[in-house]
């Protein structure tokens, strides 16, 4: 397994798990940081922002995924999930005490 594919699934990972809390909020109607936000990341953007850029993150990791992945490859991608649920837990929680 080559580390670029590693590297690949990794990605993966991160682009699937930052899809879910914009789509929930988008779906929600609620408003929720964005890139697209003045500041970006810390501004909030509308509902339907958020729902268009769920979809661009989880077209971007399914794009990324291999049909027949190996173990060390679905260990990548949980890694890539984990450590973005992990970061953006982080910095939500920093936004709210903001």
């Amino acid at each position: 397994m080559s580390r670029s594919t590693i590297l690949r699934q990794f990605a993966a990972g991160v682009f699937l798990v930052n899809a879910v809390p914009h789509g929930v909020a988008g779906v929600q109607g609620r408003r929720f940081p964005s890139p697209f936000a003045r500041p970006p990341g810390r501004g909030l953007s509308s509902p339907t922002v958020n729902v268009a850029w769920s979809a661009l993150n989880a077209a971007a990791g399914a794009a990324l995924l291999r049909r027949d992945r190996t173990t060390g490859e679905n260990a990548a991608v949980g890694a890539g999930a984990a450590i973005m649920a992990i970061f953006l837990s982080l910095y939500f929680e920093k936004s709210d005490r903001d």
